[in-house]
């Protein structure tokens, strides 16, 4: 009987140890995840300031190519034909009346 009684205590004692040992391996675990969730948040806003000064350039850049664009297109618009050239070209009815 003493013997049963021994092995019941021991058996109870392994049972409880490795019990304690998962409840700790499967808190590491979590643990683990949790480290490992803070770590993206934390380099994604370490990203964050990065992302925004790159916007701010490209949106600079943008505005001076927008700005360039609308002065060709404004240049472009314009009657180009010179004061000498006007006169010829308004003399040519002219000319084909007289011959």
């Amino acid at each position: 009987m003493e013997w049963v009684v021994i092995g019941v205590t021991i058996a109870i004692v392994v049972f409880v140890v490795r019990s304690s040992n998962n409840l700790v391996r499967m808190r590491n675990v979590v643990r683990e995840g949790w480290s490992g969730i803070d770590v993206q948040l934390r380099r994604r806003t370490d990203l964050v300031p990065n992302l925004v000064e790159t916007v701010k350039g490209y949106a600079a850049h943008e505005r001076g190519l927008f700005e360039d664009v609308r002065q060709k297109r404004a240049r472009a618009s314009r009657p180009t034909m010179s004061a000498g050239r006007r006169r010829r070209s308004s003399a040519l009815p002219g000319l084909a009346r007289c011959g």
